[in-house]
């Protein structure tokens, strides 16, 4: 239901895109009279499969979403939550432990990189049979490993403590204006949990404001405008001349893009400048 409630897909185990509400987006929008807006989105997996197959499959992810029984009265979740934790930390010392046993093997040939990783692989099993964590270990884990316990966890409580993830797949189901009309004045509560994860992967929101389409679009935190342009369009990135950049709140309080130029708001950058959240872009290209 999670998955349904966030995307509003009807096919379970599929990928769908979970909008990340921000009000700004609609202030752009009415300033530049735009007909189409869009929200930035993170794509959002329900991640199938048993075993080994699962363990697989989660090592893909950015972060994990968990939901959590808190309806039944049959389930204590903080204590499922708890089982979860110890199951990734025991499939994380299984997964180096299969890896040194083959990287050991290996090293046999006399390949100096390999005797290096296990050695190190060795160090790392040691720290986790001493009960202690991957998020504890100060060196650099090997990428390979892509470890489940290293990643964001946001624990979600289906029930009267948490969500009501039923309601919010029905809710789903309707338009915009009737889902808002039944919750009132409030918000989603899916909402807030896309921007924890938003927040959890330190992603930003910059914005692109035009009377075709005001759209928001998402970046890692401490990436440049050529990495922003490249998340329109990779022609716009391979063609970047210069990018002007203005604040949103600037171009809301300037009531347009000439205005807020005149009145010394907006500034030209270069390929290497890091994109702020809330930065309004224009990217000038040429392919």
């Amino acid at each position: 239901m999670l998955f349904e409630a966030l995307t509003g897909a009807r096919a379970s185990g599929e990928v769908g895109m979970a909008a990340i509400p921000d009000p700004r987006l609609q202030q752009l929008a009415d300033v530049v009279q735009a007909r189409k807006v869009t929200p930035a989105a993170i794509r959002v997996s329900e991640v199938r499969g048993t075993g080994p197959q699962l363990l697989g499959n989660l090592r893909q992810v950015d972060a994990l979403l968990v939901v959590l029984d808190g309806f039944s009265g049959t389930r204590v979740p903080a204590d499922d939550l708890e089982t979860l934790k110890l199951e990734l930390l025991v499939a994380d010392r299984d997964h180096v432990e299969r890896r040194l046993e083959r990287v050991a093997k290996q090293a046999k040939s006399g390949d100096q990189t390999l005797k290096r990783e296990a050695a190190e692989l060795e160090r790392l099993l040691a720290h986790l049979d001493a009960g202690k964590n991957l998020t504890d270990w100060t060196d650099d884990v090997p990428p390979e490993l892509e470890p489940l316990t290293t990643k964001p966890l946001i624990a979600i409580e289906n029930g009267p403590n948490g969500i009501d993830l039923k309601l919010e797949a029905e809710l789903a189901e309707l338009s915009d204006e009737e889902a808002a009309e039944f919750r009132g004045s409030g918000e989603s509560a899916l909402g807030e949990v896309v921007r924890r994860l938003a927040e959890t992967l330190d992603l930003i929101t910059f914005f692109t404001a035009g009377e075709k389409e005001t759209r928001a679009w998402t970046l890692r935190r401490g990436q440049t405008a050529i990495e922003a342009a490249a998340t329109i369009h990779t022609d716009i990135a391979r063609g970047f001349i210069r990018c002007e950049v203005i604040r949103w709140n600037d171009l809301v309080e300037a009531g347009s893009h000439a205005e807020a130029s005149r009145a010394g708001k907006q500034r030209l950058e270069g390929k290497t400048y890091v994109v702020e959240d809330g930065d309004v872009l224009n990217v000038r290209f040429n392919v």
